[in-house]
């Protein structure tokens, strides 16, 4: 038997139905280490004893006579006892010399058979290639549970975390304190259930909405990385309604359970964070069927709200050949972020309608210049193609705001991976100081913004300029400091180099 199988941490996996030991009952173990549960063992027999063999020419395949030993030739039932008479003499021995021969030459081609039956034997199945091995599903411990599961002494206060995230994200100060309280009491809820009482508090989901490369991904990974629980990040374009090609709903749960090592007790206390959710909207004018848009809406509507539901363990398909176990939701903090592109148009014409003809009107362009994302209301949202039933399960809703020059400087020099950091210390591996002047450093953003994709341009216009001074730096030992100044950025010059002593 295989050591895997002899661990208690994890539970046996029928090969046949995917069930795990906890729901399918005891297993059975087959050559190949292979587990097969009583239920479906039971229906392999009742299959093999309703079979009609008399239809079955089976003659030509050897070891046949040792089925008719066993079981009788269905076929012919008055010869019955002549059969019985035959095996009553293979046992006393009473073999003619040429069946002792044909015997002999069987057991040399097809060996000595399972349990003593000559020319039967069990196909290992691990054996063969693009065969799946067995997953691994963790054994849950038996009884009441007497430890919360997560202990709020290690969850920091609200002010905690803001600090913590104001240490790798700059600015956002309002998005950064929506998400500290709301996580905060997310999981205070969680660690103290037993003190709640009759009061049952529903979950904090949220709803992030602002450009791109504004931070939101980042946000929801520095965050997860300070509370140090499992957390999966999915792609809302690649979902599909069920039965078409493409993810299905529960497939964000099953990157959570693989991002939880497939401990489910810890993946049920988990963050699943959901990019792209904008791109689900209803979609406008249209005959065919939605089913990237509004009907993974629908699916998504009881995995926020809170369910059990049976995902794969190792996979993203039902249909693969590996165990199933259920995750229940209700404690999973679910966080959901667009860039919501022209979302702004959508506010602008409802405030516009609140203009006036006459002298005191508001003009068309009055908001243009404003930060009108900030101004977003449920109505909104739902004029943009996301359902009432979708918007209602993720009550908190704020915005990002779009990185400014100054921002972007910052985010240049200030977060503790800050890009400018990485590049000095890859030079600081080659003995070489590396420094950025202020004009450096507002000529990158400048440069970045007319981009328009955020704080992921900095690194594309750094690449471009780092490019021939990380090309050519290793030629020469000699050189000890380089200077970034804002007329090499411009192209009107080049960087101050300095000699080594």
């Amino acid at each position: 038997m295989n050591k895997e199988y002899n661990d208690d941490e994890y539970e046996k996996v029928c090969y046949l139905c995917k069930r795990s030991e906890s729901k399918a009952g005891k297993m059975m173990m087959m050559p190949g280490n292979i587990c097969v549960c009583s239920d479906c063992m039971q229906k392999t027999f009742d299959t093999v004893s309703n079979t009609d063999f008399s239809k079955l020419n089976m003659g030509g395949f050897p070891g046949m006579n040792v089925f008719t030993q066993m079981f009788g030739d269905t076929s012919k039932p008055e010869e019955e006892n002549q059969n019985k008479e035959a095996a009553v003499t293979i046992e006393k021995g009473e073999e003619s010399k040429e069946e002792k021969e044909k015997e002999e030459k069987d057991k040399k081609q097809n060996g000595n058979g399972v349990n003593g039956f000559p020319n039967i034997g069990f196909l290992n199945l691990a054996d063969f290639p693009g065969m799946p091995g067995r997953q691994k599903v963790k054994r849950r411990p038996k009884g009441e549970k007497t430890e919360p599961l997560i202990d709020i002494n290690k969850i920091p206060a609200p002010h905690k975390i803001k600090e913590k995230l104001d240490e790798y994200v700059i600015g956002q100060e309002q998005a950064k304190k929506t998400i500290s309280v709301a996580v905060y009491n997310h999981y205070k809820r969680i660690a103290r259930q037993s003190q709640i009482g009759d009061i049952e508090i529903e979950k904090s989901n949220m709803l992030m909405i602002g450009p791109t490369g504004c931070g939101k991904t980042y946000l929801v990974k520095t965050l997860a990385k300070l509370l140090d629980v499992p957390l999966a990040i999915a792609d809302a374009t690649s979902l599909t309604e069920a039965g078409y090609i493409g993810d299905d709903i529960e497939s964000v749960v099953s990157k959570l359970l693989a991002a939880a090592e497939n401990d489910v007790d810890r993946a049920e206390v988990g963050i699943i964070f959901i990019d792209e959710i904008d791109k689900l909207a209803r979609k406008r004018n249209t005959t065919t069927r939605d089913i990237n848009g509004e009907a993974v809406q629908q699916g998504l509507l009881k995995v926020l709200e809170g369910s059990e539901v049976e995902v794969p363990v190792g996979a993203n398909s039902k249909n693969a050949m590996v165990p199933l176990t259920t995750i229940n939701t209700k404690n999973i903090l679910f966080i959901c972020g667009g860039a919501f592109p022209d979302l702004d148009e959508v506010i602008k014409r409802r405030l516009n309608t609140e203009s006036s003809i006459g002298f005191k009107a508001d003009l068309k362009d009055k908001y243009d210049n404003q930060d009108v994302l900030s101004k977003v209301t449920v109505e909104d949202i739902r004029n943009f193609g996301m359902i009432p039933e979708f918007i209602g399960r993720l009550p908190i809703i704020f915005t990002l705001q779009e990185l400014t020059r100054n921002m972007m400087v910052e985010v240049l020099k200030e977060p503790k991976n800050a890009i400018l950091k990485q590049y000095q210390k890859l030079l600081e591996l080659d003995e070489v100081k590396l420094e950025f002047d202020e004009g450096a450093m507002e000529a990158v953003a400048e440069k970045a913004l007319e981009k328009k994709t955020g704080a992921r341009a900095l690194r594309a216009v750094l690449e471009e300029y780092m490019l021939d001074i990380m090309y050519e730096i290793p030629k020469d030992d000699n050189i000890g400091k380089v200077t970034i100044t804002r007329d090499y950025i411009e192209k009107k010059g080049g960087p101050v180099i300095e000699l080594r002593g």
